[in-house]
This record gives C-alpha cells, structure tokens and sequence, in this order.
C-alpha cells in the first residue's frame, strides 16, 4: 500500500472511530481510535483475519479480567494475575495479536474499579468500532492490474531477448554469454511476485492463483534458461543440428504470450527429434560433443515449453 493512501486511512479511520465512540457515549473514545490504527493492516485478508481473531481475544480477556478482579479486588498484583492467566492462553489459541489492545481495554476496568455489565458492554463497543472502521477503510484498495499486465510485457519481452540471445549465439557459436539479461528477468519477477502476492491478499471472496502461478511459471522458465545458457557457452561448432535449434528458439520467442498454448511448438520438436535422427553420425569427438550439447538442449526447450503447455491447460478459461 503507497504511504500515502496508508496515512490518509490511518488519519480518516483514526478520526471516524474516536467521533463515532464520542456520538454514542462511550467511555475512554479515544482507546476506539487506536484499535482502529492497529486493525489498519496492508490487506484486507491480513485485516479481516486480525479483527476476527481480536474479536476473540477480547472477549477473552474480558472474561479473565473481570472473574479475577471479582475474586480478588481491584489492586495491582490481580492485574498481573490477569496478565499471567491470560497471555499464555492468548498465545496457546494463536490470539495473540489481541494482547496488547485487549489489555488497555481491560486497564479501563481497573482504573474505574467495576466489572459491570455496562462497563464491559462499553469496552467491547469500543473494539467493535475500531475494528470495524478500519475493515471499512481497507475496502479500497489500490487497483494493481496496470502495474501486474505492465509485468506481463517485461516479462514476455525479457524472455524474448534471451531466446533471440540463444538464437545467436547458436548461429555464430562464440560463446559470449554472461547471462545478464536472465538475472535482470530473475530480478523483475520477484518484484512482479511481491505484486501479484499482496494483490491475491487483497481478494478476500474472489479469490484467482493465476497471477501467482503464471509469474511462478515463467521463474521456473527463466530457472531452465539459466542452465541453457551454460550449455550454449559450451558450443562452438557450426552445423545443421545448431541451425534447426536456433529457428526452433527463434520460433518460440515469437510464440512466448501467455494466450498462446504452445501445443504447436511441441509438435515442432517432435519432427526435430525425428531430423537429428536422420543425420549422420558424428566422425570426431568434438562433432560428437556438440551433438549432445544440442541434444540437451533440445530436451531443455521441450521441457521450457512443456511448463507453458501444462500452465495454458489449467488456467485456459482465465487467458
């Protein structure tokens, strides 16, 4: 979430909560204002999730708190008494982003010496109104599908130039790769994950995978480039073998969107298989190194595409 948009919802829930506790008359509005700030989290999940889990501590620690002032009084040592009860099992039921709000809310009860109905009544007022005006502030979130679909170009077009660097160096063989444009890629598709995984938080009843799994998809791509480009730096020998690989390469990089199943390409490396079958056998070492260099990574680029393939069956009705 920008700074900005977070202060600005900070600002209006903080304010909204402490005026509305105000309008009704509770006590201590101001403690309804800071639920609100601590309720304000980067993710409507993230909130939603965190205000229904407070919701329980605070009832909790309610219940703890006015059964142990019952018993014993309003002195300092039952408000440790409460803290020592309560914490271990706000922790063993996993509530324990409650503890610190829950506990103002419980000091409010010792500092007006009561454990009234009305009293706690005003106390669990005060959380609902913090919490539930920071769940509304979080129903606008920033829209990300400009930033996710300007990741979708970089992406595509980052494979592309690799799969066109391949195609060279196939072609001329001098084995001048350093694979700086895979560690770009590699380098944009985290950012595009921290993205696509912030934006599926923010969708809390509608609920997609696509995003995630197609940037995953095209990591594991990038994954395999990385391990084809330390075999191509290891060619450098011309033949036919190495020209067939580069159209194959230069092929799939006119072929790389994602509204592309690549069901043709596979078909494509089939009949290349069938081609470096028919080839003669190689007379020297070096012919028959470079043979299987090429072989490999004809298996690479299958397996490249295949990942595509297996991603466009799944998620065909969402491209």
């Amino acid at each position: 979430m920008p700074l900005l948009h977070r202060t600005i919802k900070l600002v209006l829930a903080t304010c909204v909560a402490i005026n509305l506790a105000n309008l009704i008359h509770l006590s201590s509005p101001t403690s309804a204002g800071i639920i609100a700030i601590l309720s304000l989290l980067d993710t409507r999940r993230a909130s939603l999730k965190t205000a229904w889990a407070r919701l329980w501590s605070t009832i909790l620690a309610l219940a703890i708190a006015s059964l142990a002032f019952s018993l014993f009084g309003f002195h300092l040592l039952t408000l440790g008494l409460y803290l020592c009860l309560y914490v271990p099992l706000a922790y063993k039921a996993n509530l324990t982003a409650g503890i610190a709000p829950c506990t103002v809310l419980v000091t409010h009860l010792f500092l007006e010496q009561s454990t009234s109905l009305t009293l706690i009544g005003n106390e669990l007022a005060l959380f609902l109104i913090g919490a539930g005006i920071a769940l509304i502030a979080n129903l606008y979130m920033p829209s990300q599908d400009k930033q996710i679909q300007a990741y979708h170009e970089e992406v595509e077009q980052g494979l592309k130039a690799i799969l066109l660097r391949f195609q060279d160096l196939l072609l001329t063989g001098d084995g001048r790769n350093e694979a700086q444009l895979i560690t770009q890629l590699d380098q944009t598709l985290q950012k595009a994950l921290e993205v696509v995984y912030l934006d599926r938080h923010n969708q809390v009843f509608h609920q997609t995978n696509y995003q995630v799994h197609y940037f995953e998809m095209r990591l594991a791509q990038n994954k395999m480039l990385r391990t084809m480009a330390r075999n191509i730096n290891k060619f450098s020998l011309e033949s036919r073998e190495a020209v067939i690989l580069a159209n194959l390469f230069d092929r799939t990089a006119l072929q790389l969107s994602r509204h592309n199943p690549g069901h043709e390409l596979l078909e494509d490396i089939e009949l290349f298989h069938q081609a470096f079958r028919e080839r003669p056998l190689p007379q020297t070492r070096e012919e028959f190194e470079a043979r299987a260099t090429l072989f490999q990574l004809l298996h690479d680029i299958e397996a490249f595409i295949q990942l595509k393939v297996d991603f466009y069956e799944q998620y065909a009705y969402e491209n």
